[in-house]
């Protein structure tokens, strides 16, 4: 017999009653009914089953890996898809992330085997049709246009592919459930399937899925947890690269990033980013330092740039545009309190060229002596960049790995460092400094504005 509950369609919480408001989330007409048959009950006490020592467990074998051949792809799953792992793949429509994976199930299919490459959302002519247009078709890539989870598993256990790509999990829906595709109980027992069938089977599976237009992962939060790597596409249609950066992996570091190029014939991996964000900065000219910055194990340097002008409003504005905004009111007003700069009567724009985007606290420093060359009109040395964190009493913070920050900045010709005191005697250490690299270190924010303006004059 089934059973009728009310499921909220936001964060999928089940409730008795039918009402306006979901009290788990707040949200607001997002609760609707759903019928599912009871599940069954076990009569008896399960039986104890056998432990195994963690020590005989990592004296196994090393988990085996699909090269996608596509570098910067490889380097965000951490070397590769991992044999029965699932992925899940998010990004703003239109961004690239079908193509990207039709370039990457096509590789697959030519040196990894039979590759099955499902899509919910399009006709098979249709991504023929891509697969033409950006040269990503081979004899091994099968292409199925189905909705149906039934269907899909039973033809995946007929194929026996070495990996699946369902584009998107949205559109599946179950025979099971009486539920319209898209809601969260179909996104979580249509993914909950594919997964298991993929640790059972032992395919790499990687699933697309829509997001909200705040930016996170439409459907259940409980989708994120169920994958092993949960990767996010960023990007701005107003720039060529994309950017897809890795917010889980088990299987490698979170927070790794991989750059592309978008073209006509597909997406490019480029492989010298901190060249691309770089391309186009314009020599001595206020408001604007090099940042370098730690992207989960990658070095980048980019520009940060700032803008300072007189406020016609009784509150001043601060916008930032790939930093948090809120990070950038909180260290404006460290410089006015800790320093002395008037900015209760400025409006202050920050923006990191390129359409980056940075969220580690090293980045403090560069926004700080941006907003400094903005207010003063005065640049900053043409070959220096910077990091560090600054707190809220104006300290110098020491930040992770400045010896990979350096060492990107010698590779692109950059003979100025300004950093924290804390970061010297490591960066001693690791014989970094050389004749041709002037290092200038601070304690303070004060300490620091000094040495970098009496520099730039």
């Amino acid at each position: 017999m089934a059973k009728t509950h009310y499921v909220c369609q936001n964060c999928a919480a089940e409730l008795g009653k039918w009402a306006g408001q979901c009290p788990e989330c707040g949200a607001w007409n997002s609760i609707s009914e759903q019928q599912q048959p009871l599940p069954a009950r076990a009569t008896s006490a399960s039986s104890a089953l056998d432990v195994t020592p963690i020590t005989a467990v990592q004296n196994g074998q090393r988990e085996q890996r699909y090269s996608t051949h596509i570098e910067e792809l490889d380097r965000v799953l951490g070397g590769g898809l991992v044999t029965g792992s699932a992925v899940l793949m998010g990004g703003s429509p239109g961004i690239g992330k079908s193509t990207l994976l039709l370039q990457a199930a096509a590789k697959l299919a030519a040196h990894s085997g039979n590759t099955l490459y499902i899509t919910g959302e399009e006709s098979a002519e249709q991504v023929a049709l891509r697969g033409q247009r950006i040269k990503a078709s081979d004899q091994q890539l099968q292409l199925l246009a189905c909705c149906e989870l039934e269907a899909m598993i039973a033809t995946i256990a007929r194929q026996k592919p070495c990996a699946v790509i369902m584009d998107s999990i949205q559109t599946t829906v179950s025979n099971r459930l009486s539920s319209a595709p898209g809601t969260v109980s179909q996104v979580r027992d249509c993914a909950s399937a594919l997964i298991q069938q993929a640790k059972q089977l032992g395919h790499a599976l990687i699933l697309v899925g829509h997001v909200t237009k705040d930016g996170a992962l439409a459907g259940p939060r409980v989708l994120e947890h169920m994958v092993d790597a949960v990767l996010y596409f960023e990007g701005d249609r107003g720039h060529a690269h994309r950017i897809v950066r890795a917010v889980k992996n088990r299987f490698g570091p979170a927070g790794e990033i991989g750059v592309f190029e978008m073209s006509d014939r597909g997406l490019h991996g480029i492989r010298d980013a901190s060249r691309l964000f770089l391309a186009e900065r314009h020599a001595d000219t206020s408001g604007s330092v090099v940042l370098a910055c730690i992207e989960g194990t990658r070095p980048l340097l980019v520009e940060v740039q700032a803008l300072v002008a007189k406020t016609v409003y009784a509150t001043p504005k601060r916008s930032a545009v790939g930093v948090d905004v809120n990070r950038v009111s909180m260290l404006t007003a460290v410089l006015e309190r800790r320093i002395g700069i008037p900015l209760a009567a400025h409006d202050v724009y920050i923006n990191v060229a390129g359409g980056a985007k940075i969220i580690e606290p090293a980045a403090d420093l560069a926004i700080l002596l941006a907003v400094l060359s903005a207010f003063y009109d005065r640049p900053l040395p043409v070959d220096g960049a910077v990091f560090g964190e600054v707190g809220l009493t104006g300290e110098l913070r020491a930040v992770a790995q400045p010896e990979a920050r350096v060492k990107e900045m010698q590779q692109l010709n950059f003979r100025r460092v300004l950093l924290p005191q804390a970061n010297v005697q490591r960066l001693q250490e690791s014989s970094l400094v050389t004749p041709g690299l002037h290092v200038q270190a601070a304690r303070s924010l004060a300490e620091m504005a000094r040495l970098a303006f009496t520099t730039a004059s």
